[in-house]
């Protein structure tokens, strides 16, 4: 299995200070053992200044620092203790001053090989300015407003993490194709990717920032002929093309697929030492073609409007190339749509997308050709 990044100096608890011209984070491994120091500075509210120091402190080094940073401090009020945190998620700004969002409440839910899963129970705004370089701007209503918005999303449903284990990609990917360093927020299952891009790009480091998934993560253990056998299920939704049912359908200019959840089955028995380990990976996502549905309070099956704008299926094209790099070959569609409809619905998207399948296969050598596999779902389990 790949080494997590960055393990001698894995951060998964800090603490926040505030002086009048710098907030201090103080971030500390498991044991508590070795600490290190974020510096964010105060005085410019509408550039976000970071810098990292690159001392490696013990214990009784972190208490004598955080005696050095209050003196400094002593002629505007000194050092002052904030917060304890799990995290940052990253850095928004609106119309005014940057503003850090960060994780203060954690809860395990599980463990990936010996690496915590937690989901995110509690979070906080923190507005980087102070009271003297708070710009006028930032009373307006425009801004409160975003402030609210942004508060409305609640991260305490559905996002987990992992402080040490690269939980937004399979273990498959993990194994096979190890990985390490900040671009792995790129990945399309993280959702702070945007928020922490400026700050990973100034460290050339996520130790300071959780990679926030979106979806679902269950883990239990069962016993089978006298064995513990762990069962793990994670679902990941990914950030590109998101929306609600209906509001978002099909697929867009770049080949994204409106509701893309990759979800992986992992089994292997609860034991020290070596162990065999199962990994399955399936996607599912929106049929890849354009199309979409008008959303009705009295109509509970809307009708389906297939907008023909893509002759070449360019787009379907780009969605299948999109999972070969992620998957490899094979690729084999399920197609799960209904062949018999009293009035033709689901049936319209069933001929365009073979249709698309069989164009796009036709440009494509024999190895890649995409394996098209229909099964109405419906009539298979009908009770007769």
């Amino acid at each position: 299995m790949a080494a997590p990044a960055e393990v001698d100096t894995c951060l998964e608890s800090f603490e926040l200070y505030q002086a009048d011209s710098t907030f201090y984070i103080l971030g500390t491994n498991t044991d508590k053992t070795l600490w290190r120091l974020l510096k964010i500075d105060r005085m410019e509210p509408s550039e976000l200044n970071i810098d990292e120091d690159c001392t490696m402190y013990s214990q009784s080094e972190y208490l004598d620092l955080l005696k050095v940073l209050d003196e400094e401090h002593r002629s505007t009020g000194g050092v002052n203790f904030v917060t304890n945190c799990c995290g940052i998620i990253g850095f928004i700004k609106f119309l005014g001053p940057y503003y850090m969002l960060i994780i203060t409440e954690q809860r395990k839910i599980g463990a990936m090989f010996g690496h915590p899963v937690y989901q995110v129970t509690k979070t906080a705004m923190i507005e980087v300015s102070n009271s003297k370089t708070r710009p006028t701007l930032f009373n307006s209503k425009d801004e409160n407003r975003y402030k609210k918005l942004l508060q409305t999303i609640d991260l305490r449903k559905d996002f987990f993490f992992s402080h040490s284990y690269h939980i937004m990609r399979s273990f498959q990917k993990n194994f096979s194709d190890p990985q390490e360093g900040w671009d792995l927020y790129d990945t399309m299952f993280v959702w702070n990717e945007y928020l922490t891009r400026g700050f990973r790009k100034v460290l050339k480091s996520t130790r300071w920032t959780v990679a926030l998934v979106y979806g679902f993560f269950k883990q239990d253990k069962v016993t089978v002929s006298g064995k513990d056998i762990m069962l793990t299920l994670i679902a990941r939704r990914s950030r590109h093309y998101a929306g609600t049912r209906y509001l978002k359908r099909g697929v867009n200019e770049e080949g994204r697929v409106a509701n893309d959840v990759e979800t992986e089955q992992i089994v292997y028995e609860d034991t020290l030492g070596p162990r065999q380990i199962s990994s399955v990976v399936q996607n599912r996502g929106s049929i890849p073609l354009f199309w979409s549905q008008e959303t009705s309070k009295l109509n509970i099956k809307p009708d389906i409007i297939l907008h023909e704008k893509d002759n070449n299926y360019e787009a379907t094209r780009l969605h299948f190339e999109n999972l070969r790099r992620r998957y490899g070959n094979p690729i084999i569609i399920l197609n799960l749509i209904k062949t018999r409809e009293r009035r033709p619905r689901e049936s319209t998207l069933r001929q365009e997308f073979d249709k698309a399948i069989k164009i796009i296969n036709n440009g494509l050598p024999g190895e890649n050709h995409l394996k098209f596999l229909h099964w109405d779902l419906s009539k298979s389990t009908q009770r007769y």
